[in-house]
């Protein structure tokens, strides 16, 4: 993908790891699609308007779609490997699977601009959700997790994090898979280990971040290589931040960019279930994994323009009426007339002109 694609096409996907991030996952009310689509494709200029004020921040901002949302916006059929995160059971340890209509990854070098751009997105959506969940999270330390180790040392960067989290082609080129956990670390058993025990856990020094010739099979390290039938290692590029409070729970926000999901979907059931079963990651034995969600980062292309995609319903009247004072009606009503009694409809047609028009647009940007 070349540069002007990387730019122009898709999110802001690969990029430095920031110092701070808010990462907030949202489920709405029937009746709030509306207002889901225009934080959607208001995500680019409300960004923007943030972050000319403040550009030694590095604002930035990517957003996800859930499987369910999906449905209930867009005529168009899902992307191939979008669906509801997998509760997983292992023999000890659980990932549990957790309510996500859309998800916003909001990365900046100052925590302040990050906030500020949360509330301009929470001013459209506020009355149109009922459930939210909001990490504040930052880098700690040389890039470091609470349990004192680097996080993220092998994951790519760069063109390679391009090769690895960007979709190549067909109409979803220039999309990402989301996949995201919020862990929570027991620190009190953690700190009795010795430092050498925890590197057997980790499978890596913990001073010098170097990776254990001898690692154990149910190490961290271990369990998260990842192989295809020919040898050739597999990768995702990991986006993990450090939240919690000084005096109370800490823990590690991960979340990964993929062009196939299915690659750490694979690695989770290594982590949880094992390979054999019974070999399960051996951190979970001091991290409690407490949400799980799934989400496409569609491509800008897309985003930008999203409401165009959207079923009949809830795209704009062809005809509108000449705009009428709004001072007798109920607030909201105006700008968020309640639909929600209108089915949401996936026949062929309506389904082959939202690709219709997509493709053009693809068209338009090559």
């Amino acid at each position: 993908m070349t540069s002007r694609n990387q730019a122009e096409v898709t999110q802001t996907v690969i990029l430095p790891q920031s110092r701070d991030a808010l990462f907030i996952t949202l489920g709405f009310k029937k009746g709030g699609e509306q207002a889901a689509l225009e934080a959607l494709s208001s995500l680019s200029s409300l960004t923007n308007g943030v972050g000319f004020r403040y550009p030694k921040a590095h604002l930035t901002a990517v957003a996800g779609i859930g499987a369910t949302m999906w449905d209930r916006l867009f005529a168009l059929d899902k992307p191939e490997h979008l669906h509801e995160f997998v509760e997983l059971h292992g023999a000890k340890h659980h990932a549990p699977s957790t309510p996500g209509d859309l998800f916003f990854h909001i990365r900046s070098d100052e925590f302040d601009v990050a906030f500020e751009l949360a509330r301009r997105i929470n001013a459209i959506v506020e009355d149109h959700i009922d459930y939210h969940d909001e990490v504040h999270a930052f880098q700690y330390q040389d890039f470091r997790d609470p349990l004192g180790f680097v996080d993220g040392t092998e994951s790519p960067r760069d063109q390679e994090g391009v090769e690895v989290a960007i979709i190549r082609d067909g109409i979803w080129r220039g999309g990402s898979y989301i996949v995201e956990q919020k862990y929570v670390h027991n620190l009190k058993d953690w700190n009795t280990l010795p430092v050498e025990e925890q590197e057997q856990v980790i499978g890596r020094t913990k001073h010098s971040d170097i990776e254990l010739d001898e690692k154990a099979p149910n190490s961290h390290v271990a369990v998260n290589q990842v192989e295809d039938e020919d040898g050739n290692g597999l990768e995702i590029v990991r986006n993990n931040l450090s939240f919690g409070d000084a005096l109370g729970k800490q823990g590690t926000f991960f979340m990964s960019y993929a062009r196939d999901p299915r690659v750490t979907e694979v690695m989770l059931r290594r982590m949880f279930i094992g390979e054999p079963e019974g070999n399960y990651d051996r951190i979970l034995d001091f991290s409690e994994a407490l949400t799980g969600c799934n989400f496409f980062a569609p491509p800008r292309v897309f985003l930008d323009h999203c409401a165009d995609y959207a079923h009949a319903h809830l795209r704009p009247d062809k005809d509108p009426q000449p705009n009428q004072p709004a001072i007798n009606l109920p607030q909201g009503k105006a700008v968020f007339p309640d639909r929600s009694d209108v089915p949401t409809s996936h026949n062929a047609e309506d389904v082959e002109a939202a690709r219709a028009r997509y493709e053009g647009a693809l068209r338009r940007q090559q």
